[in-house]
């Protein structure tokens, strides 16, 4: 079976991809193991990932341009804003440009092999507690701790990268090589790829949040979106960070709301056999506060009234959202590892981040459009559905420090 890249597919990655991979001398060959016979591009990202995947189409390469006046510079060859540190982040990049359909199996065994070497270093330290190397094993075990988080870190970024590209949206780079005569603009929009990956419900939600934090109307027209606004570089981050955080909420909030919907649907059916159970009564121990939150919220369900009906009963996403009380508001919004906030901030910082220091200028003032401004706060809102969505991934594999 041939699985070579195609040269167009090949192209499109490698142009987003960090310099030190395409620097590199020579593609890394992965070879996976346990290659079943009958392997499909299709089998390979259900069995091994878990989440969906959008193939690719032969649509025109996107590109991100910085335009002042008359003069720009195309941007369409430049790197995600931050490039992998790690081996297996750089092996990850070499794979995802030579040979992408083998990309999550590389993942997955990178995780696995993360996984291991960190039990082990902790298992050395647990059998020497009382010999005379203890306190040498313990250093091994935090050196390898340490350097196991920031691999995976890695390793989860190169996932979200991925998941970019298969919409066909490049990361935008440092807004440093973005910005000519201090005026950045960010080309193409990339609105209906990034918009594209929401459920409707979830879409009226992020463009609500596009339009309060960028005081942009949904219905907004052409002059609207290319008028210029002034925005300090630090004011921006702070959105980008903040609209990652909602995405990621979102992704929490409306997976929640499925749950629970179709738990609901589920105890519908089993009512016309056992209608002397309640639904409350179905669920384990625990279960209960962890998917209703509160026992008002319960109420709102008619039961016993059919599934048509019953769905038509239940609430909107958003104001299933805001009948949250303030445990499960916190539950749905608390990034749930470590991992993931350090890969936030260090996103974030080689975003807006001086290239040489990585530091944010707070004085700078960056003259831009609101188009512009709509794209970032979009590229924010998805990065926090996939990081959801690869943290759950990941934590089955290796197991992420509790934030």
């Amino acid at each position: 079976m041939d699985h070579s890249l195609s040269l167009h597919k090949a192209s499109f990655v490698s142009s987003f991809l960090p310099s030190a991979v395409k620097n590199s001398q020579g593609p890394y060959v992965f070879t996976p193991r346990n290659l079943p016979s009958n392997f499909t591009s299709s089998h390979r990202r259900r069995l091994t990932t878990g989440f969906s995947s959008t193939a690719f189409s032969n649509r025109k390469e996107p590109s991100v341009k910085a335009s002042a006046g008359a003069s720009h510079c195309d941007f369409s060859s430049l790197n995600a804003p931050l490039e992998p540190r790690s081996a297996p982040g750089k092996l990850l990049s070499s794979v995802l440009q030579n040979q992408r359909q083998f990309f999550h199996f590389a993942a997955a065994d990178e995780l696995k092999r993360l996984a291991c070497d960190r039990d082990a270093a902790v298992a050395r330290m647990s059998l020497s507690l009382n010999s005379d190397e203890a306190c040498l094993h313990r250093r091994i075990a935090q050196v390898k701790e340490h350097d196991c988080q920031a691999a995976v870190e890695d390793v989860i970024y190169m996932l979200i990268f991925y998941k970019f590209s298969e919409i066909r949206v490049p990361l935008v780079p440092r807004l440093s090589r973005c910005i000519y005569n201090d005026r950045l603009e960010i080309w193409p929009s990339k609105d209906w790829e990034l918009e594209s990956i929401h459920s409707i419900e979830v879409l009226e939600m992020v463009k609500e949040h596009v339009s309060t934090v960028i005081g942009l109307r949904a219905n907004s027209s052409v002059t609207d979106n290319w008028a210029t606004t002034k925005i300090q570089r630090l004011q921006l981050g702070r959105v980008y960070a903040a609209s990652i955080l909602y995405g990621y909420f979102l992704k929490s909030a409306s997976s929640r709301h499925k749950l629970e919907r179709c738990l609901t649907l589920a105890h519908e059916e089993r009512l016309n056999h056992r209608n002397s159970l309640q639904f409350p009564d179905l669920l384990p121990c625990g279960f209960k506060s962890l998917i209703f939150g509160h026992v008002s919220d319960m109420q709102s369900v008619s039961l016993g009234k059919g599934p048509v009906r019953q769905e038509k009963n239940l609430e909107e996403l958003r104001c299933y959202v805001m009948g949250f009380d303030p445990e499960t508001l916190q539950r749905c919004a608390k990034l749930k590892s470590k991992e993931a906030v350090s890969l936030i901030e260090k996103h974030s910082c080689a975003l807006f981040g001086d290239e040489q220091t990585g530091m944010l200028e707070t004085d700078e003032v960056i003259l831009t459009s609101f188009s512009s401004l709509k794209r970032l706060v979009l590229e924010a809102v998805a990065f926090g559905s996939f990081l959801w969505e690869i943290e759950e991934y990941v934590d089955t594999v290796y197991k992420l420090k509790d934030n």
